[in-house]
């Protein structure tokens, strides 16, 4: 199973993945309403094994701690963006009125690694620009595909976090970001990729990367 959630006060999109048959699940980016996240979790009877962040800011990371707390999950994280999980200050949620920090992750995840749960797979793909540490999620297996709740056998789609969205990329303004690094991680990880693989960013509509590449501004 695949379903989106617009969370939090900005709306990241937060991502909830399952096996159909074994129920084993991921979350991936929980930015906030974490009672939501639960519902769904509980609606679909999954065992939420692993919370997933495609980077460290506030906006994709602040239900990690009830989420987690709830299911038991293992919490990861790319190991350069591991600070921003622990420290207000680094993931700007002090600047925002409300200072969020929790525990250490659980596994600080790295550019390749692969994982899984039976009949999915997520790699993950380094992805820096936003932050140091972002990254993109490539989700391969039954019951992901183009459209949401769609079960179209074995396929795959692409999370990009703050990396990537329909029609623009992630603002590098924040401590740590590069445009230039960015740009380059966008044309030499993402639009390499299939063309007609699905793209879910952390905010905003899905598009696909042959979208991306012929219509978004930035790579024109």
């Amino acid at each position: 199973m695949f379903q989106r959630m617009a969370l939090g006060a900005l709306g990241a999109n937060c991502y909830i993945i399952g096996d159909e048959k074994s129920r084993r699940g991921v979350v991936v980016d929980p930015g906030g309403d974490a009672p939501r996240i639960m519902e769904v979790v509980s609606a679909h009877r999954l065992d939420v094994e692993y919370i997933i962040l495609t980077h460290g800011h506030v906006d994709h990371i602040a239900a990690v701690g009830e989420v987690k707390s709830k299911t038991g999950a293992q919490v990861g994280i790319h190991q350069l963006d591991a600070e921003m999980l622990t420290r207000a200050d680094r993931n700007l949620s002090s600047f925002a009125g409300g200072p969020v920090a929790f525990d250490e992750a659980d596994i600080m995840l790295r550019d390749g690694q692969v994982i899984e749960l039976d009949t999915l797979s997520i790699r993950v793909i380094h992805t820096p620009g936003h932050t140091p540490g972002g990254i993109c999620l490539l989700v391969e297996g039954p019951g992901v595909g183009k459209g949401e709740e769609e079960a179209l056998g074995h396929s795959r789609l692409l999370l990009t976090g703050d990396t990537l969205f329909a029609g623009s990329i992630g603002r590098t303004d924040f401590p740590g970001g590069s445009y230039q690094e960015l740009i380059s991680s966008i044309k030499t990880r993402v639009m390499v990729l299939d063309g007609e693989i699905p793209v879910f960013p952390g905010h905003g509509p899905d598009t696909t990367v042959v979208d991306e590449r012929e219509h978004n501004p930035f790579f024109q």
